[in-house]
């Protein structure tokens, strides 16, 4: 159960560097972003200031720019879209050498949600590339109660794709497969970690998290242990089992809890 905090700890220190590094001046220019439908952009032509234009993407992920008309700018970061409105203008005959300046003024299109157990919840440019833990370190990292698995659903030629990762695991793994490179429209969706319950004769009776393999015992310790009048036989775990009903089980120090578990501490009878 130690080792379990000592890495969830770690967790948040990964997630954090994450951040540091998607925010450093550079980092994201590596890979720019993609205009998209929904886009808002502004469009400056040095030394031809009636020709500034600030539009919107259309659906079909086209704008209409002065004397050129409709440009194709869909998929494009916007480097590539100031070269191709200067070399149209040019082509055109409009303007020699044309100098082209296009600023996303507002991001719709490629954006991820991110919702659940995280410290800032909400939808996220993906500025360059993004991998999952990017995203998650933009909305300030898994909050204290966060489970170790998310959920994350993609649309993928039009259909959804849903998929359970485990981030503890992801993270102790040295190649990281399943941080997966994310696309606007992506959700990330973060559980509330599983819970257990613990009353009758313990010190501190309550609900506390459910760390993995965690045992009676441990989950005893984590209760702050037996009072005074109480013993660790017959301790009985109330658990709803496959058809619904609460079954009431015999437990021993070494069970295995599990999700959602109650768990009864007699008094001793002597």
């Amino acid at each position: 159960m130690k080792n379990m905090l000592q890495l969830r700890r770690l967790l948040a220190q990964l997630l954090l560097f994450s951040l540091c590094l998607a925010s450093w001046p550079g980092v994201a220019a590596a890979a720019e972003y993609l205009l998209g439908p929904g886009d808002a952009v502004r469009i400056v032509v040095y030394g031809n200031p009636d020709m500034t234009l600030e539009t919107r993407v259309s659906e079909s992920g086209k704008i209409t720019y002065p004397l050129v008309g409709e440009v194709i700018v869909g998929r494009l970061s916007p480097s590539a879209a100031e070269k191709k409105i200067a070399a149209m203008l040019e082509a055109g005959g409009f303007l020699k050498n044309p100098q082209i300046n296009v600023t996303v003024t507002q991001m719709q299109s490629q954006q991820v949600s991110v919702l659940g157990m995280v410290n800032r919840p909400g939808r996220f440019p993906l500025e360059g590339r993004r991998m999952l833990s990017d995203v998650l370190a933009l909305a300030g990292g898994l909050a204290q109660d966060a489970a170790d698995t998310v959920t994350v659903i993609r649309y993928r030629d039009g259909k959804p794709q849903r998929e359970e990762i485990d981030i503890v695991a992801m993270f102790r793994s040295t190649e990281l497969k399943e941080n997966g490179l994310m696309q606007g429209g992506d959700v990330v969706y973060v559980e509330r970690a599983p819970r257990f319950y613990i009353y009758g004769e313990v010190q501190r009776p309550s609900q506390y998290r459910l760390e993995r393999n965690m045992t009676v015992l441990q989950g005893l310790a984590m209760a702050g242990g037996l009072t005074a009048r109480g013993t660790e036989r017959g301790v009985r775990i109330k658990r709803q089992g496959p058809d619904g009903k609460i079954q009431v089980l015999q437990a021993k120090h070494d069970d295995l809890l599990r999700a959602e578990d109650v768990v009864y501490i007699q008094e001793s009878l002597f």
